[in-house]
């Protein structure tokens, strides 16, 4: 029997081009699917009806790149820099990480990303120190029911074996034997990415071996690139070109130091790029290049990175990066005495990028990112009527510049209510528990290990 869901008398922005907004309008979906979005939809008896008046109705936010496991590990890197970043993270806490760690940390991470509106999640995997640690991150996310691109990363137990021209392979077997338990079909809620750490941190033939791999079982790469003061002088995107890597099924992360002639390769090869702008700014990887991509003609995506030093919602990334970038060009514009471009960010480019940019980036395109009939009904309903978002003049600006998490009133993926009336309708209290026993569990095996050393 076919379910119906009636979105009603909602200010729907679509994100579509050919639809436009509706200052009031509905939205029908069908066993999972939008089926129409109209200023008013005869609903059959059936239907389940949502009244959406005073609500602002989006796609469902797309974070291509976080690392959900480092959840428990929330704020313990609140001041540092990405070189503090990887001896304070990577070389003490994620050797000692259990699957259960894992678990935990996905369960909580994916259900604060659904209750912030993010519905779509790249979940940058890199702490497969045994194959029960894939096990239990994918656990973790079929159970809250996000749709998530799993990208299967390296072990994580030495910062020296595993990020200074690095000699170890991932397991292919093990990343073979993830491909066919879990993503025997492409077309689920889970699909499946390679999450590869790349030129300069590695040697070229585990470069290649990686790069392979994914290409033998058809599956996407994601790398981080030209960030910091290491790996922004590693020229990592040329690296690849000379080794005949390049291709459209890669997405590159960061980019704040590509090379004009990078940048060239890039969009030539049909790459995606993720900019994560709260860290990039915060922790030194550089000017978030989200009008860079824009300007060679790729469609740059937004994403959290790390909860252990910046807060996990897109509202956050959203105006890091239209505040950045507005400040760069309205500085060199002073500084050149030049009147600022029209080319400058719109509160309204910053929604798409969070939404439709999204899912490009993480190859789902054809299912989410914009309320557009057939696509898979992966919707957000901001409340308008709260204080801190009223009275509305342009509801994009409305969702890009004024919400906050706690405006998100009900969240839907794939035609499932996950949060409905400002409730996340799950086990939040078993989550919380089970992070922070986490976290205790963390700082202990840690302290231990430095008395041991």
């Amino acid at each position: 029997m076919t379910h119906r869901m009636l979105l009603r008398s909602g200010h729907v922005v679509t994100m579509d081009p050919a639809i436009g907004d509706l200052p009031q309008g509905d939205v029908l979906i069908e066993d999972g699917k939008i089926t129409a979005v109209e200023q008013h939809i005869d609903a059959d008896v059936d239907a389940e009806v949502l009244d959406m008046t005073g609500r602002i109705v989006v796609p469902g936010f797309v974070d291509t790149h976080r690392h959900t496991w480092e959840t428990p590990l929330r704020g313990c890197a609140p001041d540092a820099t990405l070189d503090d970043y990887f001896v304070d993270v990577l070389d003490t806490f994620a050797p000692v990480y259990t699957p259960e760690d894992v678990y935990a940390g996905n369960l909580a991470g994916t259900l604060e990303c659904l209750n912030a509106g993010i519905t779509t999640l790249v979940d940058w995997s890199h702490i497969n120190n045994t194959p029960e640690h894939p096990d239990a991150a994918l656990q973790a996310l079929t159970e809250t029911g996000i749709r998530a691109q799993y990208a299967y990363g390296s072990a994580n137990t030495s910062l020296s074996d595993y990020w200074f021209d690095s000699g170890i392979v991932m397991p292919g077997d093990d990343v073979r034997r993830v491909r066919s338990t879990y993503f025997a079909s492409d077309s689920g809620l889970l699909t499946m990415a390679l999450a590869t750490r790349g030129p300069g941190f590695c040697t070229n033939d585990v470069v290649t071996a990686e790069w392979g791999l994914a290409r033998e079982l058809g599956i996407p790469l994601t790398a981080h690139v030209a960030m910091g003061r290491l790996a922004g002088r590693f020229g990592m995107v040329r690296q690849l070109h000379g080794l005949g890597l390049l291709g459209p099924d890669t997405t590159y992360v960061h980019c704040c130091y590509l090379s004009e002639e990078e940048w060239r390769m890039v969009a030539d090869s049909g790459g995606t790029v993720s900019v994560a702008p709260q860290v990039e700014t915060q922790m030194g990887h550089g000017w978030p290049p989200v009008m860079q991509a824009i300007e060679h003609g790729l469609r740059p995506s937004l994403s959290i990175d790390v909860v252990t030093t910046v807060p996990g919602d897109m509202f956050t990334q959203i105006r890091a990066a239209f505040g950045a970038e507005r400040a760069r060009v309205n500085a060199d514009c002073w500084q050149a005495n030049l009147p600022v471009p029209d080319t400058m960010l719109t509160a309204r480019q910053m929604l798409e990028i969070a939404t439709l940019n999204g899912a490009h980036v993480a190859g789902l395109e054809d299912r989410t990112g914009s309320l557009t009939p057939g696509k898979r009904a992966d919707v957000v309903a901001l409340d308008a009527t709260a204080l801190n978002m009223a009275p509305v003049h342009d509801a994009a600006a409305a969702v890009t510049l004024s919400a906050d998490v706690s405006n998100v009133d009900t969240v839907i993926v794939d035609g499932v209510i996950h949060k409905r009336d400002g409730r996340l309708l799950a086990d939040v209290g078993r989550a919380r528990r089970l992070v922070e026993e986490s976290r205790d569990r963390l700082v202990a095996a840690t302290e231990a290990r430095k008395r041991q050393a």
